[in-house]
């Protein structure tokens, strides 16, 4: 993509009871004629808004893991209306929309509150103490987020870094929550000794006040695979029995098995499901909530009482050579993914019991919203320079100390999404906020790079993506080289985008003809040949 290419087309979305797509006319005067006529609607127009209660399937809360793909769902009415600019994204044929599934709304409304966990992968964490644990829970508990899941392999120096956690978490008020996610591709579980480390966990943290237990008061317990686990006893099923419950505390176990859902009914070991492939689309599709709901449907031959934990994303790339971890590839990230995925657990929250962040800390797998703290696995070649936290946020620069004072980047968006999952009402925006993100490179650009472009590079496009988070009608102007588009915008939510050209970005609020801040974050740019692959997002915010 050259430095003169324009796209200027794009679509108007509406998120509401039914979905609005707004193909746009060839004539740019009748575009600009159609979005004045919409605007003048929707200031016109008196949305009922419902307050939606706390719902939540009674016995077990749900649990983590590690790795993700698909799903599609609409968006429920919400508190702001969204208005999202793109790029013939959505073909005509697709004029409808999807409504959102409010068929059984009230079930499992027992008054139970619901959860945000993210994925916290404990093996990064070698030179942490307990202080480092304490920056990242202040960190996530700004941004809404109730507790970590923590990942455990089989490094025999992890249980300390556990123990940190666990003392760190009670120095919050109230306590911060955690769980483990055992780790099944790390600790072993084919002989009936494997079992031990999985069951000292349960027994030594069973009682602790930062255990998250459910409704039972069983203490909530998870995995990041297991699906070929038997601990010596057979099968799958009499294996995790053995693990997790014969002569333990009661435990509430929802794995993370990467097993089709049909097969859940074999496995009454199971008080739920997490299904980590469900954050991100597996193919060249928008994500939605259909795989999602295969799980829970599948989960549910199991008998009443059981939960289903949800994954929620904002990215995935990975870049190991064949030398290394030999994984290479990209899942598609476009279209606002972690907003829309949000939006979509939100609308579907009815049959959530928790939304889990994929992840905290992966930077291997780049879709990390915690700051780059720890150890790296070698990931460093895509990571150094990519806080998402935001941490080009207004004139680029970024402290440690700051971490204490404010949100920025996918954190920011996660306080504001984390509430409304939680409550079921979108919280009133109060501070004017736009959140930016981005490849650093061409997608089909050739870099001199021995692993080589990764898998799937042609399901993204060239886009610099922003959701606005505004108080009041404005202007968004973003720009990204020499391609400039200005977007008006209405209260609420936006998500807009922009074709990439090679430069750097800025992003400027107006109203009443006048600048309300504008931003150039350091650092973030775009470029035709890069000196090697990186599929990994810039985060922005402002201001």
């Amino acid at each position: 993509m050259g430095p003169n290419t324009s796209r200027i087309d794009y679509e108007i979305l509406l998120s509401g009871p039914s979905p609005l797509l707004l193909p746009l006319h060839k004539d740019p005067q009748a575009t600009v004629s159609k979005m004045k006529a919409l605007q003048i609607l929707l200031i016109a127009s008196c949305f009922i808004i419902p307050t939606f209660g706390l719902l939540l399937p009674s016995p077990a809360t749900n649990t983590s893991s590690r790795h993700s793909r698909s799903s599609r769902g609409g968006a429920r009415q919400s508190v702001d209306s969204t208005l999202v600019s793109k790029r013939g994204l959505v073909p005509d044929d697709t004029l409808a929309g999807s409504s959102p599934d409010t068929s059984d709304e009230s079930s499992g409304n027992d008054g139970t509150p619901k959860y945000v966990f993210a994925h916290f992968i404990v093996g990064n964490t070698y030179p942490y103490g307990e202080s480092d644990w304490a920056v990242d829970m202040q960190l996530a508990r700004k941004a809404g987020i109730d507790g970590f899941a923590l990942n455990v392999g089989g490094d025999y120096w992890q249980a300390t870094k556990v123990a940190d956690a666990f003392k760190a978490a009670l120095t919050f008020t109230p306590v911060f929550k955690l769980f483990f996610s055992f780790d099944l591709t790390s600790l072993p579980c084919s002989g009936t000794g494997d079992a031990n480390a999985i069951r000292s966990y349960i027994s030594g943290y069973n009682k602790h006040p930062a255990q998250l237990v459910d409704n039972s008061n069983r203490m909530v317990v998870s995995t990041f695979g297991g699906e070929f686990c038997t601990f010596g006893q057979g099968s799958l099923n009499a294996g995790w029995e053995f693990a997790v419950k014969q002569g333990m505390p009661a435990t509430s176990f929802i794995p993370g098995f990467f097993t089709d859902p049909s097969n859940y009914k074999g496995y009454p070991v199971m008080d739920g499901d997490f299904y980590w492939d469900g954050g991100w689309p597996l193919d060249d599709s928008e994500i939605s909530f259909d795989r999602d709901q295969q799980q829970i449907d599948g989960v549910n031959e199991l008998g009443p009482g059981k939960v289903y934990m949800a994954p929620v994303s904002p990215w995935f790339f990975t870049h190991y050579g064949v030398n290394s971890y030999n994984k290479n590839f990209i899942y598609k990230a476009d279209n606002h993914l972690y907003a829309s995925r949000w939006e979509i657990l939100i609308a579907n929250r009815n049959k959530i019991a928790i939304a889990q962040i994929v992840t905290w800390n992966d930077y291997g797998e780049s879709h990390y919203v915690g700051r780059i703290a720890g150890d790296q696995p070698n990931s460093q070649a895509w990571t150094n320079g990519f806080d998402h936290t935001g941490a080009f946020r207004a004139k680029g620069y970024w402290t440690e100390g700051l971490y204490n004072s404010f949100l920025t980047g996918w954190l920011e968006a996660t306080k504001y999404y984390a509430e409304a999952f939680r409550t079921g009402v979108y919280p009133h925006i109060v501070e004017d906020r736009i959140i930016l993100s981005g490849r650093p490179h061409a997608k089909d650009a050739t870099a001199n790079d021995s692993v080589g472009r990764p898998t799937n590079w042609q399901w993204t496009d060239d886009f610099l993506w922003a959701v606005v988070f505004s108080t009041a009608p404005c202007v968004i102007t973003l720009s990204s080289g020499l391609n400039h588009m200005s977007f008006n915008v209405i209260e609420g939510i936006s998500k807009l985008q922009l074709a990439q050209s090679p430069g750097g970005v800025s992003a400027t609020m107006s109203r009443a003809g006048r600048e309300v801040y504008s931003f150039s974050p350091a650092g973030f740019s775009f470029t035709l040949n890069p000196p090697s692959y990186n599929f990994n997002a810039y985060v922005a915010a402002g201001p």
